[in-house]
């Protein structure tokens, strides 16, 4: 499957589109010799072959979500205890839905249903790091083996990080509240009753919403990656991120937290940073941070989570995003 995105991919960049872009930046004056009409050319050239891209991406993925809704979920991972626990909730977190709006109720639900709580946070720190739409757009933009090692250390995180939260038992610091809904719009998928044609539907309507959602933030990140590329000199980006700055993997992460973005957006912008040199681990702790710390998320979370178990999840997720980082940097420079 990913070496038919590879492939897919190659194809989009059409020589029409190129010519109906210059044609537009040219009403408003503006020559795609220039500077900056080649940098607007290149932001929206970008934009609509990665609404293609995440299109095709989305809905297959859609469509094979479409076998393990939330409810699936919670019967799989009530079967498991201990490590084996932890481990399952970090895989399942990899076919949960998309949205924080879905996998945050469901953290809730399985808390209710007793799930044990290192399983539970196994899967709310897997769940945004690793959602398989995002993965395969990962792959198509750095490759194959990138996106290996981003899956492995990310799990490897899920996995610890809910190990740990297990072991200092803090049950007593989850906001169950009786009155709280624990489902969402993306729970209304009875896989047994579902046909072929259901799930295509299913699928679509998955797609439309999800694209309606983020296609700002795909919009502003490539603009913000064009401004990386071509405005920025390399050696501020490098003084800063660069393998000379014993701090970079730590401000990569810092920079991640604060924004209001998806994880494919922050894709987006990594491959940017990547382009200009910047390490592996550097840019991958950047994306990781983005994605499983990003701010609205822990807005969402503080409503479920007191204000001692939240910290502790931001410091084991963070340290360990961090030092992921560092690993990486490391086998980069010496390997």
């Amino acid at each position: 499957m990913v070496n038919y995105i590879l492939e897919f991919k190659q194809l989009i960049p059409i020589v029409w589109l190129n010519v109906i872009i210059s044609h537009l930046i040219r009403l408003f004056k503006t020559e795609t010799v220039t500077k900056i009409g080649e940098s607007i050319n290149y932001t929206l050239n970008e934009f609509i072959k990665m609404i293609i891209l995440l299109f095709v991406i989305i809905f297959v993925i859609s469509f094979i979500q479409s076998y393990f809704p939330p409810e699936r979920t919670k019967r799989i991972l009530y079967r498991y205890k201990g490590f084996m626990a932890n481990i399952i909730g970090a895989t399942l977190g990899i076919i949960s839905p998309f949205c924080s709006c879905s996998s945050i109720p469901l953290f809730i639900g399985l808390n209710k249903a007793g799930t044990p709580i290192g399983a539970t946070f196994s899967f709310l720190i897997a769940s945004p790091l690793l959602d398989m739409a995002s993965l395969l757009f990962l792959i198509s933009l750095f490759g194959f083996s990138i996106g290996i090692a981003y899956v492995l250390v990310g799990i490897f995180l899920a996995v610890i990080g809910g190990v740990i939260i297990e072991r200092l038992k803090l049950s007593k610091e989850i906001k169950i509240l009786t009155n709280q809904n624990d489902r969402s719009s993306c729970d209304e998928v009875n896989e047994d009753l579902m046909q072929v044609s259901d799930r295509i539907i299913y699928a679509k309507k998955e797609t439309i919403y999800l694209l309606k959602s983020i296609w700002k933030y795909i919009l502003i990140s490539i603009a913000i990656a064009t401004i990386i590329k071509s405005w920025i000199p390399q050696g501020w980006i490098l003084g800063v991120l660069g393998e000379n700055n014993p701090l970079s993997v730590l401000i990569a992460t810092l920079i991640g937290v604060p924004l209001y973005t998806d994880e494919m957006s922050a894709i987006v912008i990594g491959k940017a940073f990547a382009s200009q040199g910047v390490q592996v681990g550097t840019v991958l702790s950047f994306m990781m941070s983005a994605a499983a710390l990003s701010l609205p998320s822990m807005i969402m979370l503080r409503s479920v989570l007191s204000k001692k178990l939240l910290a502790i999840f931001i410091s084991i997720v963070t340290i360990g995003i961090i030092i992921i980082g560092c690993m990486f940097n490391l086998v980069q420079t010496y390997f």
